[in-house]
């Protein structure tokens, strides 16, 4: 090649790259919207601690004509967000039917209350309910985190017809939740385009692959991409009732905590029940069984619950080393959170709107979990719709919780009767045995050892090891790939 070749190829070269950090300047120097600047959040109360990101919370109205409006938070990258992919969190439900009752999955719960102020998200609550402290696990460490309270009546999000709260399920949720992320990437369009994937637990199950089917097939109505959806991840997740069911008998049997009787009616007068509208000799055997299985919690076998009455001896509590700081598993998160979120300070530095606000704040709505009123037994041909897409999808489950326990998600999984790509086998995080996992074509399943229902809230570090996997598309960590690093 002559000089003069070389020259102007060179001169080519650095005129891309000057392109190239300009698009990058200017990415990152997006001029916010007036609304984003509306919900742009301060310093919280109880904020004694300085942060490197933004954050923002406020209202999307998903229905004019009802008056509905779904609530977020939603939490930038802690570095470099603009090249950070942005995760949509969604919570699910609790057992609320009766008082520690396992089994039973309800929707309702709020993605602030859990997602965000005791698993994922950055800013977690201490135990006096007022003061909170930066969690050194927080997911924003990899992506834009969006927290989202779905369906109206859960949380901050509202409706001005009172009718709404009483005619919520599974259609309604997935159809208000794509016109709220629609209208959000409206408010927020720096963040259009950018690789979007959803994740969540418990109920989420239902809610996760369910939105995303509306996404893809939305999404082909308009034969363009008005969301880059590129996967999605659920924990502990509602999938199947039957597969749930079996799998949730035999795992409290096989860990010695029913009887031999009671599994065995447990199978004969539940197999094939939905999770949401049991019969009445289902909800007796249940009730047995809850009776057989004492005050533990169920959620979390191995570790104490929550009490009034007792106090937990500090040999129990789970400690993590972090730097200088040293914090504890504490069993009483939920009702932090229930304080916190009822301080009118707190309520007002969130953008919540006063006379929109519930009058009692709580982690989980009975009214909308008691009035729900479609739930599909299975989300199974979900899965295998999204799976012919060419969707990431990674199903994870704590093998503590006996809700929806590590047994009964592997059935679901084999259920789909997928081709093996890699054999089961052990993952790990910094050379400790993190879980087990097996790689599917068109899926991955992974356990996490020791953590519970919430899987991040009992194994931080381990679940952020996780999402970072998932994110980038790549295998867990092997014992290998530990030594060789």
């Amino acid at each position: 090649m002559s000089t003069l070749k070389w020259v102007l190829a060179l001169h080519l070269l650095i005129s891309l790259f000057d392109l190239q950090r300009i698009s990058v300047c200017c990415a990152a120097s997006y001029e916010p919207t007036p609304q984003q600047k509306l919900d742009r959040v301060g310093n919280l109360p109880g904020q004694n601690f300085n942060i490197s990101f933004a954050h923002y919370s406020g209202y999307v109205t998903v229905n004019e004509e009802s008056g509905r409006a779904l609530f977020y938070w939603f939490f930038e990258a802690t570095e470099d967000p603009s090249s950070k992919p942005l995760l949509l969190w969604l919570n699910g439900g609790r057992y609320l039917k009766y008082p520690f009752l396992l089994f039973i999955t309800w929707p309702g719960c709020s993605s602030i209350a859990y997602g965000e102020a005791e698993e994922i998200g950055p800013l977690h609550i201490k135990e006096d309910g007022k003061t909170l402290y930066l969690n050194p696990y927080s997911w924003n460490q990899v992506a834009n985190i969006l927290f989202l309270d779905s369906p109206v009546g859960v949380g901050f999000s509202y409706s001005n017809t009172s009718s709404d709260l009483l005619n919520n399920g599974d259609i309604r949720t997935a159809q208000d939740s794509l016109e709220f992320l629609l209208k959000w990437f409206e408010r927020f369009p720096q963040y259009k385009g950018r690789d979007f994937f959803i994740t969540g637990e418990s109920y989420a199950g239902h809610y996760v692959p369910q939105l995303s089917q509306a996404i893809v097939r939305y999404n082909a109505a308009i034969n363009g991409k008005a969301i880059n959806l590129k996967g999605y991840m659920v924990g502990n997740a509602l999938t199947d009732d039957y597969h749930d069911h079996l799998g949730v008998f035999e795992f409290m049997w096989s860990a010695g905590m029913i009887s031999d009787q009671t599994y065995n009616m447990l199978n004969d007068l539940c197999d094939y029940q939905s999770f949401i509208h049991t019969s009445a000799s289902c909800d007796k055997i249940l009730e047995i069984a809850n009776d057989e299985l004492g005050n533990i919690d169920p959620y979390s076998i191995f570790t104490p619950p929550c009490t009034n009455n007792v106090t937990v001896p500090n040999k129990l509590l789970k400690r993590l080393h972090v730097g200088h700081v040293y914090q504890r598993y504490d069993p009483c998160t939920e009702k932090h959170s229930a304080v916190y979120f009822n301080l009118p300070e707190v309520q007002n530095a969130l953008h919540v709107i006063k006379e929109k606000a519930p009058s009692i704040w709580s982690t989980c709505s009975d009214q909308v979990n008691e009035n729900w009123k479609d739930s599909p037994r299975s989300v199974l041909d979900i899965y295998s719709e999204l799976i012919k897409s060419g969707l990431r999808i990674w199903i994870f489950s704590g093998d503590t919780d006996a809700v929806i326990p590590v047994t009964s998600t592997r059935y679901s999984v084999d259920a789909l009767k997928l081709h093996t790509i890699s054999p089961w086998h052990a993952w790990y995080d910094d050379g400790q045995v993190g879980g087990w996992t097996q790689e599917y074509e068109g899926l991955t399943f992974a356990s996490v050892r020791g953590a519970g229902h919430e899987v991040p809230l009992h194994r931080p570090k381990q679940s952020l090891t996780l999402v970072k996997s998932f994110l980038a598309g790549k295998s867990l960590p092997t014992l290998k790939q530990v030594s060789d690093s």
